[in-house]
């Protein structure tokens, strides 16, 4: 028997020549790698399409908060809101009309017309010894350190000249407004109602312009 007679085959075949068949390894272990690697790149890839839509139906996600963190584009309603809900209501407010000019007739004029505007009217006659000819201005309203952030804004919106002050030794919740020497009238009614409406109004909480 040849040398190169393949064992097991008992001479029945031999190989003659100087060429004979090379014995090739099973590529069943290339395909596996090839087929598990393509897997997790197709996995991958859903992967981050899905991250994206969900990144999109949700507005941005963390990006989103963190350029609202910086106030650019955050909406907020700023601290004049939560005065505007503590401001009195006009018929709320009491009014004492006080006249310190040499005019007469002035305060109960203007005691009148501020009735009909919805306030309330307490006491009305000419001003104290403290006040009296003393006021070159339009007005004064004096009123207790309570009323420096509630009734005094909008008493004032009827005469926007008017001077504010506040007085800890005060009496009561009512106002005095004490007509002064330049006095001519109230506000017109278009324009104090007007000036009441946005003293009154919630702050706005549109955007920003670009957000």
């Amino acid at each position: 028997m040849s040398m190169l007679t393949p064992p097991g085959m008992g001479g029945k075949y031999r190989i003659t020549g100087d060429k004979y068949p090379r014995m090739r390894r099973p590529r069943r272990r290339g395909r596996l790698v090839f087929l598990t690697v393509a897997c997790v790149a197709v996995l991958g890839v859903i992967g981050w399409g899905t991250l994206q839509l969900i990144d999109v139906f949700t507005g941005g996600g963390k990006k989103a908060t963190a350029s609202g963190s910086k106030g650019d584009c955050r909406t907020k309603a700023g601290p004049s809101s939560a005065a505007a809900a503590a401001l009195p209501a006009p018929g709320s407010i009491t009014v004492n009309v006080f006249n310190a000019t040499p005019r007469s007739g002035l305060a109960k004029q203007t005691a009148d017309e501020l009735k009909k505007r919805g306030f309330r009217i307490g006491e009305v006659g000419n001003a104290s010894k403290d006040y009296d000819k003393k006021v070159p201005g339009t007005a004064v309203l004096l009123g207790p350190a309570s009323s420096l952030n509630t009734s005094l804004p909008v008493l004032a919106t009827q005469l926007a000249g008017a001077e504010r002050r506040t007085d800890a030794a005060h009496k009561g919740a009512a106002i005095d407004l004490i007509i002064g020497n330049t006095f001519k009238s109230l506000d017109a009614k278009p324009a104090a109602d007007q000036a009441l409406k946005k003293l009154t109004a919630p702050a706005s909480t549109a955007p920003k312009k670009g957000c």
